[in-house]
């Protein structure tokens, strides 16, 4: 025990709060690693609650003492593992009645005889708007969602009706909606209230973010709307001319640019035609009249009958006569053409397109890079492509220009590129290279030079039981040479003087002791040379 303890205190203190330190932390990660294995595992109970619902679950749990944790702002709850599926048992209808929503089931539960028109009125709004509010919860963007109805009652005698409108608040997972998303949204919630337009929805994320800005005029919807076709329509002509002249140039040595002028404006046109040239019998009608008289005449006597010519007096005085008429009528029918258009998409006005085209780059065999210009005679090919597929009409006054100029490449942006120095590696890799193999090399001599020798004087001061065994040797051979001088200073009879003499002259006792000492050291060493370099190297090292 004393040897431990002398062996302790040769350490020196610096050393023993080393110890101390490293022992502490290593008893700390054990009970760490230990708690953490014996702990249970903790698995999830329920995700996305809200805040009345996850504070039901959690006094449910306090009262059965059951341990938990809360994560994700308080809205996932975790239990362990072995306690899961029956904790999940019994709170699952806390946590469906506390953030449930309520729709049609409304009417369920609802008591027909006792309940007033105000009251079915009110539940057929809750209903409506709980499923609705179910309904846009099944996008998977969005977490929650509220829905407010606001449907207006005609007044009796009023000619003007109040318009439906709509308010949503939506909870987003992650990022934001899409304006393709928002507007699905508004026509979502217009399709299921009567009367209700989607111009009159307005939509509001978590964070206060005007989604979709309601009550807007129809003047204004359609002119986003119109926006949003010329802007379309542009991209569309800009990625087919750049998609074709890529396939030839190569990829990143065109760009276009496609301005177009629209008119959105509403025409219906009604048109009636009649061509003179085109006639087509239709009906004909003939009628045919025959008509024939015959009188006699009387015994009075006329100026006619004394006429020199007259024969009316013959035939036993009988009158003759006869009528013929025949008409025929023919109708034609002109052709005649009646036309009714209505035109309510836009209607390309005039296009304006500009496209830009690098030139040809070469690479000479010194490694150097070489720029040219395109010739006339491709850059016209070029110009005729992109007409092609533009669409070019000259007699609405569309207007193509192809420019060449030279692209500025990112090397350039940048400054030039670096050449290699050695074996393929540039200026900057092969510092960085160094600045490691110097650290590396740091790192190296310090554990040699400092951490090295540290570590073997904290070990080898701790003596081995052959030093040990080497000191107790030492010790027992050197005391009787020791006490032999001493001994030998006795005073006697005979030599009482001389002793004396010698006692007093302390000089020449501590040379003699010292000699002896020496003397003794040297058999020791020379017999036991091992044990003696140990003690040597021991004394070395050992701190003053």
């Amino acid at each position: 025990m004393n040897a431990f303890i002398q062996s302790l205190r040769s350490l020196g203190p610096g050393r023993l709060m080393a110890m101390a330190a490293v022992s502490v932390g290593l008893l700390g990660f054990i009970i760490y690693f230990s708690m953490r294995m014996g702990a249970p595992k903790m698995e999830l109970l329920y995700s996305d609650l809200d805040t009345s619902a996850a504070r039901a679950i959690t006094r449910q749990l306090e009262a059965k003492t059951i341990p938990y944790q809360l994560r994700a702002e308080g809205r996932d709850i975790y239990v362990p593992g072995d306690q899961m599926l029956k904790m999940r048992l019994e709170t699952a209808e806390v946590a469906h009645n506390s953030g449930v929503i309520n729709g049609y089931e409304l009417f369920d539960n609802m008591d027909a005889l006792g309940a007033t028109n105000f009251m079915q009125n009110v539940n057929l709004v809750r209903a409506l708007e709980g499923e609705l509010s179910r309904t846009i919860m099944a996008i998977g963007t969005v977490a929650a969602a509220r829905v407010h109805l606001v449907l207006p009652k005609r007044e009796m005698f009023s000619r003007e009706a109040q318009e439906p409108s709509a308010s949503v608040i939506l909870r987003l997972r992650a990022g934001s909606l899409s304006k393709g998303q928002v507007s699905a949204i508004q026509y979502l919630v217009a399709s299921a209230v009567p009367k209700l337009k989607p111009s009159r929805i307005s939509i509001v994320d978590d964070h206060g973010t005007l989604l979709a800005r309601g009550f807007e005029d129809d003047k204004q919807v359609m002119a986003a709307t119109h926006e949003e076709m010329r802007q379309t329509q542009e991209h569309r002509l800009s990625q087919a001319v750049e998609e074709l002249l890529a396939r030839s140039l190569g990829p990143g040595k065109v760009r276009a640019e496609v301005s177009i002028e629209m008119d959105f404006a509403r025409v219906v046109t009604n048109q009636e035609s009649y061509d003179p040239d085109g006639q087509v019998v239709r009906s004909t009608v003939t009628e045919s009249e025959r008509a024939q008289t015959d009188e006699k005449q009387s015994d009075a006597v006329s100026v006619q009958q004394n006429l020199p010519d007259s024969n009316l007096g013959s035939e036993n005085g009988r009158a003759t006569s006869s009528n013929q008429r025949s008409v025929e009528t023919t109708n034609y029918e002109i052709t005649k053409k009646i036309s009714n258009s209505v035109r309510e998409n836009g209607v390309v006005k005039r296009l304006s397109v500009a496209v830009l085209v690098d030139g040809i780059t070469a690479t000479n065999p010194d490694g150097t890079a070489t720029y040219a210009d395109r010739t006339p005679e491709e850059m016209d090919k070029i110009a005729s492509l992109v007409r092609s597929a533009v669409g070019f009409d000259a007699a609405r006054g569309d207007q193509v220009d192809v420019i060449n100029m030279r692209f500025q490449a990112a090397t350039d942006a940048f400054g030039p590129a670096e050449q290699p120095l050695f074996m393929g590696f540039t200026k900057a890799e092969i510092m960085r290279m160094a600045e490691g193999l110097g650290v590396a090399v740091v790192a190296i001599l310090v554990i040699l030079l400092i951490v090295r020798p540290l570590v073997t004087r904290a070990f080898e001061s701790l003596p081995t039981p052959s030093e040990q065994a080497s000191r107790q040797l030492i010790t027992e051979q050197t005391a009787p040479q020791l006490a032999a001088p001493m001994g030998s200073m006795v005073p006697s009879d005979d030599e009482e003087d001389l002793e004396v003499e010698e006692l007093i002259d302390i000089d020449k006792v501590e040379g003699r002791v010292k000699a002896s000492s020496l003397r003794k050291i040297g058999e020791i060493v020379q017999k036991h040379p091992e044990e003696a370099l140990s003690i040597v190297r021991n004394w070395m090292y050992q701190e003053t």
